[in-house]
């Protein structure tokens, strides 16, 4: 219950967002970018497609490769959503949206937990199951999810967004 005050605090309270509107935005957002310890002490930040069940995030990837290799080495991540950013010349500024989470990852190695891959598929493809299992039979021995359970997140926005509201 402590791990909230192991994360700082956002500076300017008054753009923070709601846990729900940080929910809402990782429910609707297709992409976003994973940031992992690489190799050499190098960071590695990659854009990932990702299911969101309300408490953790879902992902997937080959069984081989950078990614992995560094969500191995070590679980602790971190994974930030743009929900909105739109330039706004005559004001010199954007009036953006954005969700950060931190947390920790692990691999479902058992093969009934890995059917959290349908999540991922269901959000992409919602109208087609016979035609998404399908594509999850025949990728399901090559791929590995990987999942990040949620420690801390923290959505920020815009003052004039905020304002609006």
């Amino acid at each position: 219950k402590g791990v909230i005050n192991m994360f700082k605090e956002m500076r300017r309270h008054l753009q923070k967002l709601s846990l729900q509107e940080n929910k809402d935005i990782l429910t609707k957002a297709t992409s976003g970018v994973l940031a992992v310890s690489g190799e050499d002490g190098y960071p590695y930040a990659v854009p990932m497609s990702f299911a969101f069940d309300h408490k953790r995030l879902i992902f997937h990837c080959a069984k081989t490769g950078h990614k992995l290799e560094s969500v191995l080495r070590n679980d602790k991540v971190s994974f930030c959503v743009i929900d909105q950013d739109i330039i706004i010349p005559k004001e010199y500024t954007t009036y953006f949206r954005s969700v950060i989470v931190f947390g920790r990852t692990h691999i479902l190695l058992d093969e009934k937990e890995k059917q959290k891959f349908e999540i991922l598929a269901a959000k992409y493809s919602p109208n087609d199951q016979e035609g998404r299992l399908a594509e999850i039979h025949k990728l399901f021995k090559q791929t590995v999810i990987i999942v990040l359970d949620i420690e801390y997140m923290s959505g920020k926005e815009s003052i004039e967004l905020k304002n609006k509201t």
